[in-house]
């Protein structure tokens, strides 16, 4: 039986341009191309900072600007960046969208080449205002599971309905697909923390794994079963957010301290403490998302303001944030995880 991801914090990896670099082979629409060694120095970062496992190329490492080919190199040069720092096996889950089933599956071939062991399958929603009709849920059944008969590496289902055109997504669904052999967990980006619940109630008996993509619920979801998250904030503060998580699953898991209830109290006030300053900075990436994500790496990061392009993204991504905008957060929400990841 295929394996789902194990428990921990996962980073939806920005992907990484150069303008030095063109994207070979359409230089003459001058975009930047990939910048591997950029990518290679955040990975490295967050594999040391105890990060669980990378989503590479899924929505904040802006797939649908990338090329196919592009995608398989981003997943290809990052297996050979972890394997040459001892990091062999480490977790990659390869983003995969597209509303052919076709074209999914050739995604999730390439990735497999590439090295990733698992797929994140987004949704399709083309045709979401078809969701009125009573047959679509069955056709989401029959769509998830031929794309997973024929993938060569376990899939997760991704339901982010602010890029999927609201489409829906029933439990009757998720049930069904929760029991193919091939279909081993969800990212639920969203906040119905029901949902999170009665999918991870499926794990003991289906071999399905929920994360949510908002760091902002981490405590409550895993309080309800579920495994992680997969958040952005993370790419930035991944000390922070594995700490959090740690704090909190071993909360809800040790059963240290159970005889001695003011203890168990501490360890209850300490993860309240830390999933308020994460639940506070998540506003940051709600608002400023992935252009704010990239400036946000490059200055807490890599320690400087970023210039150059090299933390922008491609057009229509291209700008980044300004200083005084970065400020306006750097001094509020962020300047309180700044301080816990240094003492980290």
């Amino acid at each position: 039986m295929a394996s789902p991801p194990p428990p921990g914090i996962y980073v939806p990896a920005p992907t990484f341009f150069s303008r030095s670099i063109p994207a070979s082979p359409t230089a003459a629409l001058h975009l930047p191309g990939l910048n591997p060694a950029l990518q290679a120095q955040h990975t490295l970062h967050l594999a040391r900072s105890g990060v669980r496992g990378l989503v590479l190329a899924g929505s904040t490492g802006e797939a649908a600007l990338l090329t196919r080919a592009e995608r398989k190199a981003l997943i290809s040069t990052t297996r050979q960046t972890l394997a040459e720092a001892g990091f062999h096996g480490y977790p990659i889950i390869a983003g995969v969208a597209g509303d052919s089933a076709q074209d999914a599956v050739g995604q999730l071939v390439e990735a497999a080449e590439a090295g990733a062991q698992w797929g994140m399958v987004l949704v399709p929603n083309y045709f979401a205002a078809a969701g009125r009709n009573p047959n679509y849920q069955q056709g989401l059944v029959e769509w998830f599971s031929c794309v997973a008969d024929a993938s060569p590496i376990p899939i997760l289902i991704y339901h982010y309905p602010t890029v999927s055109n609201n489409v829906s997504v029933s439990m009757p669904t998720y049930h069904a697909l929760a029991s193919h052999r091939n279909i081993v967990g969800c990212k639920l980006s969203h906040g119905n923390v029901s949902a999170h619940m009665q999918l991870a109630a499926l794990a003991p008996t289906h071999n399905f794994h929920v994360f949510s993509g908002l760091g902002q619920q981490l405590f409550p979801i895993l309080c309800g079963g579920c495994h992680g998250a997969i958040d952005g904030l993370a790419g930035v503060f991944p000390k922070s957010l594995v700490h959090l998580f740690n704090a909190a699953w071993d909360f809800v898991y040790s059963k240290d301290g159970e005889d001695n209830p003011g203890g168990r109290s501490a360890r209850l006030l300490n993860v309240r403490s830390l999933q308020l300053l994460v639940s506070r900075a998540e506003a940051f990436i709600e608002a400023e998302g992935v252009i704010g994500i990239k400036y946000a790496v490059g200055k807490e990061i890599f320690g400087a303001a970023p210039v150059g392009g090299e933390f922008e993204g491609r057009p229509p991504l291209q700008g980044g944030l300004s200083h005084a905008d970065y400020a306006r957060w750097e001094q509020g929400v962020l300047a309180d995880m700044r301080e816990l990841e240094a003492s980290l």
